[in-house]
Formats: C-alpha cells, sequence, structure tokens
C-alpha cells in the first residue's frame, strides 16, 4: 500500500492489517450497510502490473487464457494465467490505459506472477513493472452508483455494457453493472476523490467487497487455490475470461480439450454456509457419494450479512446435483446452493 495512501485511510479511523483495510469501525455494521447502502472501499489488497511497449499486447496474448484483442480503451476483461496443464497460478482483471495494459490481482500472487511473466519477455519489447503504489484502486456499490457515476463524468451510466471503462482526467471508471464499479486514480488526486465520495457513500472494509464479488460469481484465486481448478472450474468462460478462437497460450490445448470434448466434471457454484467458523479457500467439500474422497473445495468465502458465510465452490457436478455437499466432513455444516446471476454452457 503506498505509504502516503496507508496515513490518509488511517486518519479516516481505516483499521489496516497486512496493508488490507479491514474495517472502519464496526464490520458487522458495515457488512450490513453494503446489503442495503452505498458503499465505497479501498481495494489495495489488489496489486497492478503494467505491460508497456510496442509488443505488450502480443506478449499477454501468447500468456493469457482472454483475448487480448478485445481488450481497449474503453473494455476490460476477466482473465486467467495458467500453468502448462491448464491449472491456474491467478485470475485477474486486465484493462488499458493509454498504450499500456494493466493487471489487477491479488497482492499476495503479484510477485510471483510478475517474476513467472518476466521470464517469457525474452527479446519482446515489453516492460513489466509493479504499478501497485503509482494508482490507487476504490470500489463502489450500491443503488446510487449510477448517480456518483453521472456527478463524476456528467455522463449515463449505461445498463447494456459491462465491464466497459471511462476514462477522464483524473480517474478511470471500471464499470461492472449499474449498482457497482471500480475507480482508479493517481496517488495524488486519491485523497480528494475519496472526500468526495464519502459524502455520498459508506466506507467499509475490504470484507464487503469480498462479499459482492462472490455474490457476483467472480473467483478470485488465492496462493491456498493456485493450480488447483481449470479455468472452466471457476465459470471463467462464463464471465469472458477465456478466448476459444485465439492462439496458443501455457495450458491452451487442455484448456480447449475440456471445452470440446465436454470432460468437465467440476463447476463453481454459489452457496451459502450457516456456521460461525471461519471458511478458508481451498478448505475441502464431501459428499455421500464421494465416501472418503473430497467432492470439491472452497474458491473464495466472506461473512454474510445475514449470518454464516456466503462462498464459491467448485464441486462434482454430480455430487452438487443429488447430494448434501458438506464442508471439511461429511458431518460439518451443508452447504445451500443458490443461484449464479449468469448462466453456464452446459
Amino acid at each position: 500500500m503506498n505509504p502516503a495512501w496507508h496515513t490518509h485511510l488511517r486518519s479516516h479511523h481505516a483499521i489496516i492489517e497486512n496493508n488490507h483495510v479491514i474495517h472502519f469501525g464496526n464490520m458487522a455494521a458495515e457488512l450490513s450497510a453494503t446489503r442495503t447502502d452505498t458503499i465505497m472501499t479501498d481495494l489495495s489488497h489488489f496489486g497492478l502490473i503494467r505491460f508497456s511497449g510496442e509488443d505488450a499486447q502480443p506478449f499477454l496474448q501468447g500468456q493469457l487464457s482472454c483475448d487480448v484483442r478485445e481488450i481497449s480503451l474503453q473494455k476490460a476483461q476477466y482473465g486467467s494465467y495458467c500453468t502448462p496443464k491448464g491449472r491456474m497460478l491467478a485470475s485477474f482483471l486486465l484493462w488499458q490505459h493509454h498504450d499500456d495494459c494493466f493487471m489487477q490481482l491479488p497482492a499476495s500472487l503479484l510477485a510471483s506472477v510478475q517474476k513467472r511473466l518476466s521470464l517469457f519477455v525474452l527479446r519482446s519489447k515489453v516492460q513489466i513493472t509493479d504499478a501497485s503504489d503509482t494508482w490507487i484502486q476504490m470500489g463502489i456499490a450500491g443503488q446510487h452508483v449510477a448517480a456518483l457515476f453521472e456527478e463524476i463524468t456528467g455522463l449515463k451510466l449505461s445498463s447494456d455494457q459491462p465491464m466497459h471503462i471511462i476514462h477522464t482526467e483524473k480517474v478511470g471508471i471500471l464499470c461492472f453493472s449499474q449498482h457497482r464499479m471500480q475507480l482508479i486514480t493517481s496517488t495524488e488526486n486519491a485523497p480528494a476523490l475519496w472526500e468526495r465520495l464519502s459524502q455520498y457513500a459508506k466506507p467499509v472494509g475490504i470484507g464487503c467487497w469480498d462479499w459482492l464479488n462472490i455474490r457476483s460469481g467472480i473467483p478470485i484465486i488465492l496462493p491456498e487455490t493456485q493450480e488447483a481448478f481449470l479455468p472452466q472450474m471457476v465459470n471463467l468462460d462464463a464471465i469472458g475470461g477465456i478466448g476459444f478462437k485465439k492462439g496458443c497460450y501455457p495450458g491452451q490445448e487442455i484448456v480447449a480439450r475440456t471445452q470440446y470434448l465436454g470432460k468437465l466434471k467440476r463447476r463453481m457454484y454459489l452457496a451459502h454456509i450457516a456456521t460461525t467458523q471461519m471458511i478458508q479457500p481451498g478448505d475441502a467439500l464431501y459428499s455421500m457419494d464421494m465416501e472418503d474422497q473430497s467432492s470439491g473445495n472452497i474458491v473464495n468465502a466472506a461473512p454474510s450479512p445475514c449470518g454464516g458465510f456466503d462462498v464459491l465452490a467448485v464441486i462434482q457436478q454430480s455430487s452438487a446435483e443429488s447430494h448434501e455437499i458438506h464442508w471439511r466432513s461429511l458431518n460439518g455444516p451443508a452447504l445451500d446452493i443458490q443461484s449464479l446471476p449468469y448462466s453456464l454452457n452446459t
């Protein structure tokens, strides 16, 4: 986290641990507000990798699962970076600003992903740098997002353009939906923007944004789940994170074979678990049909405003369709599987 930004957030009563804003004084109230009001949060728990140089886009096209040709100054994309066996090392957001590409991913993965990608630059004219302290990222969500967007840009927020980006003189605005967007601004402009937004939105900790990602069905690969999933297992094909008509990239052959031969046995589900115990990414799931073998794993988990936890979990499809799924053991709490906000191609 940028030191000056850290100081600014602390002056506004942010409780910060390991460069993550945990809360602003009342975690339960903030979570409740996330469900009903308009909220804002610092996103410094995500890092930014900048790719610059004339070969940046073709380089990324040969490394990532998404079709980088579809990214523009007006459109962002989800994607993944995989091993040659098709297992995900990271999931990310990718967008363009001026002639550079920016990859947003968990800060805990940034160094290892940056190092691995750098090994493949070779003679390409591309520079890969950590831009996390140069740009400040904020999340805004709630019923008044469209009005805030209009105040900042003077434009109407279009409901039929998800993943659309607007660049103004001082801020980039990534629109996920009518009720959720992300702001990217300079360290110099961030304090004034925060003050302006806080007149309309309640500051909250990162757990609230994590919960919104989960309810939106957006998977975040973390150190605990690296190399655990193929991209389709976490529904990246449903949210535009896989380009099936692009050229080769690490893992492409396995990802394509899984898609076209219909061999995908596990998918990601949205579920609620009624427990007060902490649920962790990678936790195993069990069902009667699999006996002692795990039938799935937790991808992401966050406290729910209704109590317990909401989770994204990759589960054996045959198990999820015919049996109760339990957390950590067959005697553990059962998952209440719920509907995702998008459809899956089966």
